[in-house]
């Protein structure tokens, strides 16, 4: 194929090849991952840590104590109830996600990502809540995140037809 030339394309002369594959993915903004996570801490943290703070310490005195131990208790439940929502729900949603009509894809696929991505993901997020990797979605682009970025997965913004035809049909 010959090199086009900018005034041929501008001028009409030569057609821009048309991408064939149309990128049909919306990233989620910061503010919508950020309005899903604080969902998810009331939906799923709270009742965890209500349990451990109470069952497992009997008191908030107790997991003073053992603040380690106790984020530990906190943690582990967490990530296997949520890696529980993700690989179980059809669009890889968790409640936080589904109610700002997110979904988790592949970036490979443009697909919910399989098992045993969805729980190297999750392992990543807590590395990544350690190392404040999770800021990295207020300066890229892409608003992902560095378990995101690690796991080739992307967080997206449902098109609202697909959610509209979703609520429906139940």
């Amino acid at each position: 194929m010959a090199k086009q030339r900018f005034r041929d394309i501008k001028r009409g002369r030569i057609k821009k090849e048309q991408n064939k594959k149309a990128k049909t993915i919306f990233n989620a903004s910061a503010t919508e991952r950020i309005k899903a996570f604080i969902t998810d801490s009331f939906l799923l943290t709270m009742p965890i840590m209500y349990i451990v703070f109470y069952a497992v310490f009997s008191g908030r005195e107790g997991f003073a104590e053992h603040k380690m131990l106790g984020w530990i208790y906190i943690l582990i439940p967490l990530v296997v109830v949520q890696i529980i929502f993700l690989s179980r729900s059809k669009l890889g949603q968790t409640p936080g996600m589904k109610a700002y009509d997110l979904a988790l894809i592949s970036i490979k696929t443009q697909k919910k990502p399989s098992f045993a991505v969805i729980v190297l993901r999750q392992l990543l997020s807590i590395f990544s809540l350690i190392t404040f990797g999770w800021m990295s979605m207020f300066f890229l682009k892409s608003h992902r995140t560095l378990h995101d970025i690690l796991s080739s997965t992307a967080l997206i913004r449902l098109p609202q037809e697909s959610t509209k035809a979703s609520k429906h049909s139940k």
